[in-house]
């Protein structure tokens, strides 16, 4: 009788292992075989880490293996078991590979399929077929997709700090090199107008092109700060005048939720100049959006707390555009999206899933968390941010008429702000390195598309590529046409494109944005998460007291800090980009193709360390080996 040859890896996580019964069948085109109990006598099976053999035999040939079934069933308690893979050894000698990689829970059937990646019109055998569908059909009464839209979402410590040496009682204790520097420098325009390049939030400044008539700045006012001996109409024709204006803040209520504390939110609009020595800083400030006598543009050379004053309002109005937009809209829920789509659309054994399911990995829990802890009434948002209570809310929902799809594709985003150019702004690393991860993720992409795509005319053909992308765009973006999303994709260069936008954004782009935010955001004074007085309306008033007065009082300052270290940190066992453990692809080509992307990586790694050496402020966000595979913090 045949006999094969099964061999079963368990994970070597915490409580991978399980000593529940594990019975296998075989399901092949020729019949089924019956269901065999996988035990060994006097031997503890399934172990964490294990790797163990089985033989099965079966009283008549099954034909070429197509599917393979896993059943758990509880031995005594409810005992989950994470399987990797199983591979089985047929009869004539050949070999196939089942990648799991995942918990099997409860009492369930698990059906697998060889890892050799499929497109659906590869499928021949109505067994095949019908496999697909019913995946297909399961994930999608799992995982369903409302929109992008979040969701229904402190009476202690609320006395003020004495001064800005008092913030530091909770600071130093857990400082780092990086937050140390912010600390000294935070008053200094250099290191304003740094952020702006390299900080946490690189992402708003724009070179402008014209001076915007709600900020009616004047050549008398700014006429000092300038360096070329040229008028400012014509700084801003040589394209040193560069703007980061804050309107979608403007009309946002201020958290309300504690009766106890007034908080206030302002909408800025910064102008900022490059100096003789390259180095970007602000030449003007107007903390709101209709210009007028009670709104008046502060200058370098105004009293010094009037200038520190209006600076720490633009680092508190920026530090809500990073949470709430640059973080948690264009990183967090836009790969919710992605990654719900995927698993609505697209079968384990398409390429395009194993493509992309390990840059999925957690994102959907993370988010989970995020709306139970962080962004729900009550939760941290409410309790720290003058944008909780429900602003947050309306910012998301006011910012996604700009979540378009050109803004996602990196290159194009720095180009449409007047960014990309390295010789007229040559300490833009995040610029840099974005690009030079972008292309690696790019070449990457195209070597996979062009190993299962032979032609466009397959990519048009690929029912469940075009479900997947329609997903997306029907209920991700609610289908409207000015998002700019594709409907469909119609060749492999747009396949291309469309697969790089997801993989940065889920690794990279998340990375930019989430992994300093200790450092530039836990001297509380350079990133206020709320502030207690209004902007001020005239200058000459304001004193070192009406500053700290207007910080964060000591309660939502510890809030603050313990939230921007927690997302700083990376996870336990993190996989950094071009790292996957987890097998889900079985053939050589596309093996060859991750060889060659991890290589390329290395020499971004390389790059980016030639570059950090002895810098007071090293930018590393986008070095691959410190970017997450995944959404996951």
């Amino acid at each position: 009788m045949p006999s094969y040859t099964v061999t079963v890896a368990t994970g070597s996580q915490w409580f991978a292992g399980t000593d529940d019964y594990v019975y296998l069948s075989l399901e092949g085109t020729a019949g089924c075989s019956e269901r065999h109990l996988l035990d060994k006598p006097f031997y503890n099976d399934f172990e964490r880490g294990a790797v163990d053999s089985y033989d099965v035999t079966v009283e008549e040939d099954l034909g070429e293996i197509q599917l393979l079934k896993i059943e758990k069933r509880k031995y005594w308690y409810q005992d989950d078991w994470y399987l990797k893979y199983i591979t089985v050894k047929t009869p004539m000698g050949d070999y196939l590979e089942f990648p799991c990689y995942r918990w099997i829970t409860d009492e369930k059937e698990i059906v697998l399929r060889d890892g050799r990646a499929k497109l659906s019109r590869d499928d021949k055998t109505q067994i095949l077929k019908q496999h697909r569908r019913k995946e297909l059909e399961t994930r999608q009464k799992m995982y369903r997709m409302e929109n992008l839209y979040v969701n229904r979402f402190m009476h202690m410590f609320q006395s003020s700090w004495s001064d800005f040496a008092d913030f530091e009682r909770i600071f130093v204790r857990i400082s780092n090199t990086i937050s140390e520097y912010v600390m000294q420098h935070w008053k200094e325009d250099f290191m304003f107008g740094y952020q702006f390049l390299n900080g946490c939030n690189p992402v708003l400044i724009r070179r402008c092109t014209e001076i915007p008539k709600k900020l009616p700045v004047t050549m008398d006012m700014v006429e000092c700060s300038l360096e070329r001996n040229l008028t400012l109409e014509e700084e801003v024709k040589q394209g040193n005048i560069f703007i980061v204006d804050y309107e979608l803040l403007d009309g946002v209520d201020a958290n309300k939720t504690d009766p106890c504390t007034i908080q206030y939110l302002a909408a800025p609009i910064c102008l900022l100049y490059k100096n003789l020595e390259n180095k970007i800083v602000p030449i003007a400030i107007q903390l709101g959006q209709k210009p007028g006598p009670d709104n008046p543009i502060f200058l370098p050379s105004d009293a010094s707390y009037d200038w520190l004053l209006a600076k720490i309002w633009v680092r508190s109005s920026d530090f809500h555009i990073h949470q709430t937009v640059t973080h948690l809209l264009r990183t967090h829920l836009v790969s919710e999206v992605f990654s719900i789509a995927m698993f609505r659309q697209l079968p384990a054994v398409h390429p395009l899933f194993k493509l992309l399911v390990p840059h999925m990995r957690f994102t959907i829990a993370i988010n989970t968390k995020a709306r139970e802890q962080l962004i729900c009434e009550c939760g941290l948002f409410d309790k720290a941010n003058a944008t909780g209570g429900g602003g947050h809310v309306q910012m998301v929902q006011k910012a996604m008429k700009d979540l378009t799809y050109s803004s996602l594709c990196f290159p194009e985003e720095i180009k449409a702000k007047g960014m990309d150019s390295k010789e007229d702004i040559p300490y833009y690393y995040y610029r840099d390195d974005g690009i030079k991860v972008w292309e690696a993720i790019k070449s990457f992409a195209e070597d996979v598309i062009h190993i299962y795509y032979e032609s466009d005319e397959v990519v048009c053909e690929d029912v469940e590529l075009q479900a997947f992308v329609k997903d997306i765009y029907v209920y991700g973006m609610r289908g409207v046409k000015a998002s700019g999303f594709p409907k469909t994709i119609r060749t492999r260069e747009k396949l291309a494109e469309y697969l790089t936008v997801i993989i940065f954004t889920t690794s990279a782009q998340h990375a930019a944005v989430n992994f300093g935010q200790y450092d530039w955001c836990s001297w509380i004074p350079n990133a206020p998460p709320t502030m207690r007085c209004p902007p001020p309306t005239e200058k000459g008033t304001v004193t070192i007291e009406q500053i700290v007065e207007s910080l964060p009082d000591r309660g939502r300052s510890c809030w603050h800090l313990g939230a921007v270290w927690a997302l700083s940190q990376f996870q336990d066992n993190e996989l950094f980009l071009g790292m996957y453990p987890d097998e889900h692809f079985v053939e050589k080509p596309v093996k060859e193709a991750m060889a060659k992307f991890r290589k390329n990586l290395d020499e971004i790694v390389n790059t980016i360390t030639e570059r950090n050496k002895n810098k007071k402020l090293p930018y590393y966000y986008l070095s691959p080996d410190r970017i997450p595979n995944s959404v996951a913090v």
